[in-house]
This record gives C-alpha cells, sequence and structure tokens, in this order.
C-alpha cells in the first residue's frame, strides 16, 4: 500500500552537468558542485582480530620507523599514482587512503600476514616498494566503498530515459491533447467536460483548493468522485469504497490505475523548481488513454518533445480569451479611487496591511487573501467578494489569486512589479515579475458570465504602466527543461551499496552521478529535502520511513513549525502514539481569538502544524491514528483564523500599540526570524499576563513570546529593563542638556549628554 500509494507517486531526479539551467525565463547558474570524492566520507578499517600475530612468527616484529619511511616513498612514487588512477583513484581519494593506509599500519598490532610479510620483505630489499600497491587498493576500497560499485550507481541514476519508467502507461496507445490559452479562455473547462462524459478519469490539479472545487463539480452532476490530497481521501460513496472518477492534487496521481480519461491542469508547472517533478511524472506516467493537459502556449513545445520520446503524439487545441482585458491608459495613483470589483495585488504581507487598514479607513470593506491563509479561510474570503449583496467590494491579495480560486474581479491593480524571490544561495532578491506572472494575475481581471464582462488592469504608481504594458504585451519564453526528483527505491538502491552514508549525503551522491540529457531535464530544488534530512538525522529512523518524513510539504523558514516537525520524528522514532492529547499539549490547547498580528500569524503556523501531522497520518496510520479529530480541531482553528482576518484593521491596531515596532516586526518576527530548535513550552492564551509596571510593557508580547521560548530568561529581561530605564534617563538629561539646563559642574554628565547626542543625529543619518 505504501510502496504503491505514497512513494511511487515522487519522480525522479536529474542532475545537469551543463553551467547554466533554463527554467521557463529564467537562466539560473548552476552551483558548483563537489566531486564524487569529496561527497564520500572515508570509512574507519579495523583488523581482524587475530590471537596469533603469524606475520610477528614468520618474519620478525617490523620496526615502525622503517614502515613510515618506505610508505612515504611509496605514496611519492608517479608510478603508483598512476597505477591508482587506473583503478578510478583520484588525487583526493588517493591522499585520503594513504592517510588511513599508513594509520592503519601504524597503529594495529597485527597486521594481515600477507601485508606484514611484504612489508618485512621490503626492508629487507627482497622485494620492490610496489608490491604494496595491491593492498593499497584494497584498503582504498575500503575506505571508500563506492570503488567497488561506481558502475552500479551510475546505472541507478541513469535518466536520460524517463519514459521507460513507467512501462503501464507505454503499453497504451494513448491519446494526448493540449488545450492551449491564456487565463479565462475555457481551455480547462472543456476538458473537464471529457472527465465528467468518461467512464473513468482522474483530474491533477495544483492546489487542494482547485482538486476540490472538481470533487464538489463532479459529485453534483451526479458523477462519483473521490478526492486525494496530500492529507487525506474523501470518499463519494458512503460505504467508502473508490469511485471510478478521482480528483487529486497532481503529487498524488497514481501512475499504476487505469482510466479512460486524465486531466493535468497547468501543464506550464512542469517549469516550477520544486513542484516540476510532479508534472513531468503524471505527463509521463499516468495511465490514461486520453490525457488532456491545460496551460500556457509555452508548454506546448517541451511537452511535445517529452512525449515525442514516448513515441507519442500531442492534438493542439488553441482558445481564446473569453472577454476583454484593457490596460487602463492611467495608474490608480491613490486608494481613493478605489471602485466595487477592484483587486489590489501586493508582493509582501506588509503592503497587504498596510493597504488594507488604508482602504477601510475611508469605510470601504476589504477581504484579504494571501498565500499562508487556510484554504478555508481563502474561500470565506473569495465568497465574501464575490456575493454581490455582501458590502464587501474591494479584495486585497497576494499572486495566491493567479490559480485556484474563482473571483469576480472587475479590475486588477498592481501595487508594484517588484516581487521578492529567494535565490540559490537562500537570500532574498527583489526582482520584476515575470510576463507569465504578470498575464496568470492580470487575467484574472473580467469573467466570463458576470456583471464583469470586460476586464481592467493598471497599476498603483506611474512609473509601473509602462513596465506592464511591455510585460502583456509579450509571449511568455518557451520552456525548454522540466523537472525530476529523486525516488525513495532509487535511493534505497544508494543505501544498500553505500551502508554507512547518511539521507542528505546520498541525495548529493545520487545527484553528483546523474546522467540526463541537458537539454530537456534539470534537477528540481532538493534543498528543502536536505535540511529536514540534517534535522531529523540524530534521530534513529529506517531509511524509508526518514525519507517520507524529508518529502513533507513544511515552509521551513517558520520555527514553530520546523520545531514540531522534529518532535514528530522523535516521537515516532520511539514508536509510541501522537495521540490528538499529546498534539494539543505541544501547540497550546484551546485556542484563542487572535488579538494581534502576531497571534494571527501564529495561529497560520499551527494550522500548517495540523497539516503536517495530516500528511503524515495518510503514510503512518497506526502512529498518527487521530486524524479525524485534528481534522476538526483544524476546522475550529479555519474559524478562528477567518474571524482575525475579518478584524485585520483592529489586529494592525493592537500590534502597534502592543509591538513598538508595528506591523513590519509582527510579520518579520515569523517569516525571518532564523530557525532554533530550543525547548518551547505551549504557546500561552493569557493576554493580561504581562505586567503593567513591565518597563518593557510596550515590548510586552514580544518579551512573553521570547520567554516562552527559552530565548530570553527572566535575568535577561531584568537587564534589558535597567537598560531601558537608564536609556530614558540619559534622554531626558540629554534633552535638558538641549535646553540649556545641562549641569556643567558635572563633566562626566556633560560629556555623556554629548556622546549620546552624536549618536542620536547618527542613527537619524542613517535612517
Amino acid at each position: 500500500m505504501f510502496m504503491n500509494g505514497i512513494v511511487k507517486h515522487l519522480g525522479r531526479c536529474v542532475f545537469s552537468h551543463t553551467n547554466y539551467h533554463r527554467i521557463g525565463h529564467h537562466v539560473r547558474q548552476k552551483k558548483t558542485m563537489p566531486t564524487i570524492s569529496q561527497l564520500m566520507v572515508p570509512q574507519p578499517v579495523k583488523s581482524v582480530p587475530d590471537d596469533a600475530n603469524v606475520g610477528a612468527e614468520l618474519t620478525g616484529k617490523l620496526d615502525k620507523e622503517e614502515v613510515v619511511k618506505w610508505l612515504a616513498k611509496f605514496y611519492q612514487r608517479r608510478e603508483i599514482k598512476a597505477a591508482a588512477t587506473e583503478n578510478g583513484i583520484d588525487n583526493y581519494i588517493y591522499h585520503q587512503t594513504y592517510l588511513s593506509f599508513r594509520k592503519f599500519c601504524l597503529e594495529i598490532d597485527k597486521l594481515p600476514v600477507d601485508l606484514h610479510v611484504t612489508f618485512s620483505d621490503i626492508i629487507a630489499g627482497a622485494c620492490h616498494l610496489d608490491s604494496l600497491l595491491p593492498y593499497f587498493i584494497r584498503h582504498a576500497k575500503q575506505v571508500f566503498p563506492h570503488l567497488e560499485c561506481l558502475d552500479d550507481l551510475k546505472k541507478i541514476s541513469d535518466l536520460r530515459l524517463p519514459a521507460n519508467w513507467y512501462p503501464e502507461a507505454r503499453a497504451l496507445t494513448r491519446k494526448i491533447i493540449f488545450h492551449s490559452g491564456p487565463t479565462n479562455s475555457g481551455k480547462t473547462f472543456h476538458a473537464l467536460e471529457r472527465f465528467f462524459s468518461s467512464k473513468s478519469g482522474v483530474y491533477c490539479g495544483p492546489l487542494k483548493l482547485l482538486a476540490s472545487e472538481v470533487y464538489y463539480k463532479s459529485n453534483q452532476r451526479g458523477v462519483p468522485c473521490d478526492l486525494v490530497t496530500g492529507e487525506e481521501r474523501n470518499f463519494a460513496s458512503v460505504s467508502k469504497t473508490p469511485s471510478s472518477h478521482v480528483s487529486c492534487t497532481v503529487e498524488m496521481v497514481s501512475v499504476n490505475t487505469p482510466y479512460e480519461v486524465a486531466v493535468i491542469d497547468e501543464i506550464q508547472m512542469l517549469k516550477d523548481p520544486s513542484r516540476g517533478w510532479a508534472w513531468t511524472r503524471a505527463l509521463l506516467g499516468v495511465v490514461a488513454e486520453e490525457v488532456h493537459v491545460c496551460g500556457e502556449a509555452a508548454a506546448i513545445d517541451v511537452v511535445k518533445e517529452i512525449i515525442m520520446s514516448a513515441s507519442e503524439e500531442v492534438e493542439l487545441r488553441r482558445y481564446k480569451r473569453l472577454t476583454e482585458l484593457i490596460i487602463e491608459d492611467s495608474s490608480l495613483g491613490t486608494l481613493e479611487k478605489i471602485r466595487p470589483g477592484d483587486c489590489l495585488v501586493c508582493f509582501n504581507k506588509q503592503d497587504i496591511f498596510w493597504s488594507t487598514r488604508q482602504i477601510e479607513a475611508m469605510g470601504i470593506e476589504c477581504a484579504v487573501i494571501y498565500g499562508s491563509l487556510p484554504p478555508g479561510t481563502k474561500l470565506a474570503q473569495a465568497k465574501k467578494f464575490n456575493d454581490p449583496d455582501h458590502p464587501c467590494k474591494v479584495l486585497v491579495a497576494t499572486d495566491a489569486i493567479g490559480m485556484g480560486l474563482n473571483l469576480n474581479i472587475g479590475r486588477v491593480i498592481f501595487n508594484s512589479l517588484i516581487k521578492p524571490t529567494v535565490n540559490e544561495k537562500g537570500e532574498k532578491e527583489m526582482d520584476t515579475i515575470t510576463t507569465s506572472q504578470a498575464l496568470q494575475i492580470a487575467g484574472r481581471a473580467g469573467r466570463y458570465g458576470t456583471q464583469f464582462s470586460t476586464g481592467y488592469v493598471t497599476t498603483m504608481k506611474n512609473e509601473d504602466l509602462p513596465t506592464l504594458k511591455r510585460l502583456l504585451s509579450q509571449h511568455p519564453e518557451p520552456i525548454t527543461q522540466v523537472g525530476l526528483h529523486p525516488t525513495a527505491e532509487q535511493i534505497e538502491l544508494y543505501a544498500y551499496h553505500l551502508p554507512h552514508a547518511n539521507l542528505s549525503n546520498l541525495i548529493d551522491i545520487f545527484v553528483n552521478l546523474s546522467t540526463v540529457d541537458d537539454s530537456l531535464y534539470f534537477i528540481c530544488n532538493i534543498d528543502d529535502f536536505k535540511f529536514l534530512a540534517d534535522m531529523i538525522q540524530h534521530v534513529p529512523l529506517p531509511l524509508r520511513a526518514r525519507y517520507v518524513f524529508c518529502c513533507a510539504p513544511i515552509n521551513r523558514k517558520i520555527p514553530f513549525v520546523c520545531s514540531m516537525f522534529l518532535k514528530f520524528a522523535r516521537q515516532y522514532s520511539r514508536n509510541e502514539v501522537l495521540s490528538f492529547d499529546w498534539l494539543g499539549r505541544q501547540i497550546g490547547l484551546p485556542f484563542a481569538c487572535p488579538n494581534t498580528l502576531l497571534d494571527l500569524v501564529h495561529l497560520e503556523s499551527v494550522f500548517d502544524v495540523l497539516d503536517l501531522y495530516l500528511w503524515l497520518s495518510y503514510r503512518f496510520q497506526d502512529l498518527f491514528p487521530d486524524a479525524s479529530l485534528v481534522r476538526d480541531m483544524q476546522k475550529e482553528l479555519d474559524c478562528l483564523i477567518q474571524a482575525g482576518v475579518a478584524q485585520l484593521t483592529r489586529l494592525l491596531i493592537n500590534s502597534e500599540t502592543k509591538v513598538s515596532s508595528g506591523t513590519s516586526q509582527a510579520v518579520e518576527a515569523e517569516e525571518n526570524r532564523p530557525v532554533l530548535f530550543a525547548k518551547k513550552t505551549p504557546y500561552t492564551h493569557d493576554r493580561n499576563a504581562i505586567t503593567s509596571g513591565n518597563p518593557l510593557s510596550s515590548h510586552g508580547r514580544i518579551a512573553d513570546r521570547l520567554l516562552s521560548e527559552g530565548l530570553l530568561t527572566p535575568k535577561m529581561l531584568e537587564e534589558l529593563k535597567k537598560e531601558w530605564q537608564f536609556q530614558k534617563d540619559c534622554e531626558k538629561q540629554s534633552f535638558e542638556a538641549s535646553n540649556g539646563a545641562v549641569d556643567k559642574s558635572n563633566p562626566i554628565k556633560h560629556s555623556r549628554n554629548d556622546t549620546l547626542n552624536t549618536r542620536r543625529l547618527s542613527r537619524k543619518r542613517r535612517t
């Protein structure tokens, strides 16, 4: 069940040996990879214990100084280095093996008989120094086991023909139909009509929201359909028997179950650096007579090339946009010009919160949607915005609206065209959005069959409008590469050959030895996988379970989620049940309605923890048994988050009164704080726990959080309190000095005031 249901749903990994990876319109420089030798950890070699020292009995005891001298000569011989190279031993392994071999010969009292005799003959001049070569190579293969199985490892990671990985799909003569068109062109609608009319079918969506929408729509039309996501399976039948139709997230599609029709939505996601492998796998592996793929025209050529490698053909159907999209001649300029049906698109939470507060200050109710909100909250906000009888007529959102939600938007307003991204070094960068992103977001304006038959798009700032017009006048660059990812089976084979390597190390070795067609494939980002692997490396887990844990879809930037992930792994390793009660103690039940922005952000991270529990319960049902209770808890938490989002302005005001640095600190506290795996106490719900007399009362929420997480001790807090009071006194003295009230008789105080004034002016200049 596990093999068919989970692990085989993961794709293959590839590694490009070119200097650049092209993904969509981006050209990403490849990271400098270490050599295969540098990835290998030298293994210690021990002598087999023997009661008798046969070598010493035959030739006498060896002079260790002579052994060192002859080993040094052996190491320096060019002939020996050349012979080692012929045996796959490069300079790095040669040197490491020499160090290990010398240590072995000097520290082991009872050397193997043949080696002892050979050393004795070399010292006596009875044989040549090169006689040590066979023993040296034998030792090298013990220190670096991959030398014995390098060819086998390369065969395992030969990924040049991924079409051959799916024999069930290759046994069929599949009909591939590409529905190409922009947003609001009806391409997915036509593919789904074929899905609903089929005897059996599977829909593969990029998001749980889309999969859920198809699930509900199919059952409403009288076509029984199951829902399969990473966290659960919902049956259409009361008896919980599988239906002939399935709606799932693309990672969960089975490549063993036969269907009449398969629909793969948003096929351009093949290029996604993190999830692209799932679309590649679905396209090549789904066992269906008809495969309908929907997406941008930019993916046509690469899909044809992939399908050609499977000896199949593609039928192309093009669609035009159903509603007109007009770029306005002027920017909005000010939020006072906002009108019903507008959607203001921001690319960070701070802009969303600031804009929401400004709009609601004008008496206009807003719906708010951003990526980290639970699906239920997003749907509730979308429903409120779409309802013509609801007073909410304006939407403030991130690019999370680009797919997965049906929204009646009349005009899209780009607050900015600069979006933060993370480069390959894990550093934040700011860059203009891509043509594909601009078209995807702007295309949400104007929806067929609503009051907004024509869509409009503009920017907030005048200087952004020419850039937007340029982006929307272009076509996305053709996709040239698609992603793959390593499977558990491949890693298990590697572990069989390299039993001493850890999971992160096995992944690195696999990537290094992978052989692929550089023109078509790239390696999907494995940084998150390796991050989780390193985090739980000290936790004793079977390799298969460790692999599954590391595939968990979590945001590693959120410390609370990472710490809970580690607790889950530890509890599982001890074979202890992760019950509902245990989980409740860890996350601080019962929950309270958020009172500040920091509270809301924390509840969102708790929701992610519950998602993680459900994801693991789907794979380890025996130790994660309370999925239904956790799902009920998640619904309650979703309601609290919805209530918080509905009162976002109040939370912002509370944040500014309770957190001195305001919205910025509240958001960055959760998003940018480094991951610290310190012992944490349950989340406190006592809103009045902060002592009113505390000089740090304006910082009470931060102080409470730091104390609860063990990052701030009461003693440190007391020192901060004294420092705060001292600074307050100094500022008072400085103020008096600036008004001529300084005590000239006290030169120390006068000097201190001058210093403080200088520092304050310096801070102002930096600001």
